[in-house]
Order: structure tokens, then C-alpha cells, then sequence
């Protein structure tokens, strides 16, 4: 099947903006993961649990209102974000279990 030029160049024109959109992201979540590292240093070392479930449940809704108005489904926001808790929780968790060590 042969495509035309032109769709051929605004495909890839989008598909740029959409591997400099990933890279973005990826360099977000790393400074992200690079602050809740942070937090779950101080965490460990005042003896704080690596979960916090009113600030997880506070986050998820503003995520979800950020997401309604930026026209994204809020339950893909949340589901995004539980991923990411996860996975900070579970850092916190080695953390702190590394520091007792």
C-alpha cells in the first residue's frame, strides 16, 4: 500500500512530537522518583511509614480534576498515578528496610 507524501510527512511530524513527548516524560518521572527518594530517606530515618493514605487519597483526587480539565480520562490519570504510588511505596520500603541494615 503506498501512502501519500504528504500524509507520510504530517505522520511523521506527529510521531516527532510524540518521541519528544516520551523523552519528556521520562526525564519528569526520573526527577520525580528523584525527590520521592528524598522523602523516603526522611521517612526512614524519623521512623515514618513509607505510605501515606491521606496524602495518596488528597493526590489521586487532585489528578483526577487535573485530568478532567485537561480533557484526559481521570480514570487513566488515576490509574497512572496508583502505578507510580506503588512504586514509591515500595522504594520508601527498601529504604527503610536498607537504613535499618
Amino acid at each position: 500500500m503506498s501512502i501519500d507524501p504528504s500524509i507520510r510527512e504530517e505522520l511523521s511530524g506527529y510521531r516527532q512530537s510524540i518521541d519528544n513527548i516520551d523523552a519528556a516524560l521520562v526525564h519528569m518521572l526520573a526527577e520525580r522518583f528523584r525527590c520521592t527518594k528524598a522523602v523516603g530517606v526522611l521517612k526512614a530515618l524519623h521512623d515514618l511509614p513509607p505510605a501515606d493514605p491521606a496524602r495518596e487519597e488528597y493526590q489521586i483526587e487532585r489528578l483526577r480534576r487535573l485530568a478532567k480539565d485537561a480533557h484526559l480520562d481521570p480514570d487513566f490519570a488515576e490509574t497512572f498515578l496508583n502505578f507510580i504510588i506503588k512504586e514509591v511505596i515500595r522504594h520508601h520500603e527498601d529504604i527503610a528496610a536498607d537504613l535499618k541494615d
